[in-house]
C-alpha cells in the first residue's frame, strides 16, 4: 500500500464492531428512505433579535438553504444554521436570519423542496453546533430473509457496548480524497483550492488518523476499556480525566466513561503512557508527526456513542430503523454494523463539512 493510498477513505480498513451476520440491504433507493429530524438544543423564545424558521428540505443541502437566502441579499455571516444536513435525505432543521430578514426566511417556502414548519424568533444567530443531535428514520431496503433477527442481535449488542464513532465517509468527499489533499497541504504542495479549503483537507488527515486509532482498538479488544494515559470523558457530565489506574476500565465497562482519542492540533498534544505510545504507532503508520497538525486548534473525540430510542420496524422488503446520535456522530456507523456493507461509500453527495 502506497502513502497515498493509506489516505483514501475505506471502509475496508476501519472494522465493525460487532461480528453479527449483516443484514445486507440498500439504503437512500428514495427520498423518503432517509429521515433526519435536527434535535434542538434550545427551543427559540418567541422574541428576540434574530427570526427563526424550522424548515423541511428535500433532496437539498443545507449550503443550498443558504445560497438561496444569499440571493436574496444577505451576508452568509447572517445566516445562522445549527448542523449540516445531507442532501439525499428528506431533513428538518431550524435556520436563522436578522429580524428584518424574516420576510425571506419565509419565502423560502416558495421554492420547490422546502416546506416552512414553523416560525420563532430569537435572541441569539444560530451557530454551528447549537444542536443536541439528530433523529434518524431509515429504510433499509432489499435485505435477507432473517434480516429482522440479525438487525435486532446486533442493536442490542450497540445498546450495550456502543457504537464506534468513527468518521465516515461524508468527511472525506465524493471521491474519499479529501485526506490525499490534506497530505499533500502539509508536505508543502499545492492543491485545487488550497489555501480556501485548507482546513478542512487537513481536518480530514485528523478523521483518518482518529478512524486509525479507533480500529486499533477494536482490533486489541480495547473498545470498551481504557488505558494508562488515555483522557477519558464522562458521559453524564461530560467531565475529562487521564486515567492514571487501569481500574478505570471498570468504569467503562458499566459505560460510566469512554476514552476519548485526539483530533491533534495546538492545543492537543499526544497523549503519555500506553495511551502516547499508542498513538505515536499510528503516526508512524501514516509518515505524519503531532507538528503536522499545528494549524489546527485540535480536539478530543469520544471513542463510542451511546445508541439512544433505538427502534426497528419489519417491513416488507426489510426495515425501518430509528434512532437518535449526539451532534457530529455518524449515522452510516449505525447502519454499517447492521448491513455490513460500506454504507455511503461511493457516490456520496453531502454537506458535512464541520460535525
Amino acid at each position: 500500500m502506497t502513502d497515498t493510498d493509506k489516505f483514501r477513505f475505506s471502509w475496508g480498513n476501519f472494522p465493525p464492531l460487532t461480528q453479527t451476520q449483516g443484514t445486507g440491504g440498500l439504503i437512500r433507493q428514495d427520498l423518503e428512505d432517509f429521515r433526519v429530524t435536527e434535535l434542538e438544543l434550545y427551543a427559540p423564545l418567541g422574541q428576540g433579535s434574530h427570526a427563526y424558521a424550522l424548515v423541511e428540505k428535500r433532496g437539498l443541502t443545507t449550503r443550498d438553504l443558504v445560497l438561496i437566502l444569499m440571493r436574496e441579499g444577505l451576508k452568509e455571516n447572517e445566516i445562522g444554521v445549527a448542523g449540516l444536513k445531507d442532501k439525499f435525505a428528506v431533513t428538518t432543521q431550524w435556520i436563522s436570519v436578522p429580524n428584518r430578514h424574516a420576510a425571506l426566511l419565509e419565502k423560502l417556502g416558495e421554492h420547490e423542496g422546502i416546506r416552512i414548519l414553523d416560525m420563532s424568533r430569537h435572541k441569539n444567530k444560530l451557530g454551528i453546533g447549537h444542536l443536541q443531535g439528530n433523529r434518524f428514520e431509515i429504510r433499509v431496503r432489499q435485505t435477507q430473509a432473517d434480516a429482522i433477527r440479525l438487525a435486532q442481535t446486533t442493536l442490542n449488542e450497540l445498546l450495550e457496548k456502543g457504537v464506534p464513532n468513527y468518521f465516515g465517509p461524508q468527511r472525506f468527499g465524493r471521491f474519499a480524497n479529501n485526506a490525499v489533499d490534506g497530505l499533500k497541504l502539509i508536505r508543502g504542495e499545492k492543491v485545487p483550492g488550497g489555501r480556501r479549503l485548507k482546513a478542512f483537507f487537513i481536518s480530514s488527515v485528523q478523521s483518518l488518523v482518529f478512524n486509525h486509532m479507533l480500529s486499533e482498538r477494536i482490533k486489541e479488544g480495547l473498545f470498551e476499556k481504557v488505558v494508562l494515559g488515555d483522557w477519558a470523558k464522562k458521559h453524564d457530565t461530560g467531565g475529562v480525566f487521564r486515567v492514571d489506574e487501569e481500574a478505570e476500565s471498570e468504569r467503562a465497562q458499566r459505560f460510566e466513561i469512554s476514552a476519548t482519542l485526539p483530533l491533534y492540533g495546538k492545543k492537543v498534544k499526544m497523549s503519555e503512557a500506553l495511551a502516547g505510545e499508542r498513538e505515536l504507532a499510528t503516526l508512524e503508520y501514516y509518515g505524519l508527526r503531532w507538528l503536522d497538525f499545528t494549524s489546527r486548534r485540535g480536539d478530543r473525540r469520544y471513542s463510542r456513542i451511546r445508541l439512544i430510542n433505538a427502534e426497528l420496524k419489519p417491513e416488507d422488503d426489510g426495515y425501518t430503523l430509528c434512532f437518535d446520535l449526539p451532534r457530529g456522530a455518524f449515522a452510516t456507523n449505525v447502519l454499517r454494523e447492521l448491513t455490513k456493507t460500506s454504507v455511503d461509500e461511493a457516490n456520496l453527495e453531502t454537506d458535512d463539512l464541520t460535525d
